[in-house]
């Protein structure tokens, strides 16, 4: 079957044959009448009949011979009914497919977001969204390539996604914050850089207690403690192996639940942001604009004065 719309297609691009009128041609041969096909696509029967006659000059060959009572198909055009049907059957398919794809979307975020912000939401968005299915894939920095049809990145930087073909929106400023376990043993909260430098940190590979150390001209009295994961070490933090640095809207839900409490803000201005992009060039992708703005409504709500 593919092989037939190969070639048909084959044909109608080096005649230039005009694919509505296969359409309409198809539409009459099934029925056997340019009236019916006419109703059936909403056109007039003239119009019927003048797009299959212009097929046929394309074509230079008759496909239907009138009569009295409705049309009946020539050797030719039995031909090219059986090559159209199958062609047309091939495109109903991938339509199909295509509209079942929007059933299906796609996060593309950092592991550590995935575990500390989307997955304590998860339930909430499935059911706020019953009849989309999300998929999730997690990745060590931003994607390369463009993103595809009903796909949606999270991802932090120092400004909005550069791709010409994205559209992006700014969720949230990234501002660091130390915590720790609320059993943790440690001086009153919150505290002095110097205080907070004395006490085991957890570092992931952002590396942001050595730079703080560096910046400030602090030194640590204890060796530093690594994780390849800021969720690895907010997840040592809340068994009390010490104190995590991350970006607030990854520790929201912890400290809420009391899991953490928070020891010190970084007092400088945020240097990123996260970002939420997709595709600006993808059509029928009626899911994503819900979707996006459901995630934007997440971080506006968790702002410290909502």
């Amino acid at each position: 079957m593919h092989e037939r719309l190969e070639k048909l297609t084959a044909v109608c691009m080096m005649k230039q044959i005009n694919l509505n009128g296969l359409t309409v041609f198809a539409a009459a041969a099934k029925y056997g009448n340019l009236q019916r096909a006419a109703e059936t696509l909403n056109l007039s029967r003239g119009a019927v009949s003048q797009r299959i006659k212009a097929l046929e000059i394309e074509l230079g060959t008759v496909l239907l011979e009138r009569q009295a009572r409705g049309v009946s198909l020539t050797p030719a055009g039995a031909r090219w009914k059986t090559a159209v049907d199958e062609a047309l059957a091939v495109l109903e398919t991938a339509i199909a497919d295509i509209e079942d794809g929007e059933d299906h979307m796609t996060l593309h975020l950092g592991s550590s977001t995935a575990a500390k912000w989307l997955m304590p939401r998860i339930e909430r968005l499935e059911a706020q969204f019953p009849k989309l299915s999300f998929g999730t894939e997690v990745h060590d920095r931003m994607l390369a390539r463009s993103l595809g049809r009903n796909e949606i990145a999270i991802w932090p930087g120092k400004v909005p996604d550069q791709n010409p073909v994205h559209q992006c929106r700014t969720l949230t400023e990234i501002r660091l914050v130390a915590v720790c376990s609320p059993d943790f043993m440690c001086p009153d909260r919150p505290m002095e850089l110097g205080t907070l430098l004395a006490l085991p940190l957890l570092q992931d590979a952002h590396g942001r207690w050595e730079r703080l150390i560096e910046e400030t001209g602090h030194t640590a009295h204890r060796r530093l403690r690594n994780f390849d994961r800021s969720a690895l070490a907010l997840d040592a933090a809340i068994q009390g192996h010490g104190v995590a640095m991350a970006p607030s809207y990854m520790i929201e839900g912890d400290l809420r639940a009391g899991r953490l409490v928070e020891l010190w803000v970084d007092p400088d201005p945020p240097q990123q942001r996260l970002f939420v992009s997709w595709s600006a060039e993808h059509i029928r992708q009626h899911n994503v604009g819900r979707v996006v703005d459901w995630i934007t409504s997440q971080f506006e709500r968790d702002q410290p004065d909502a």
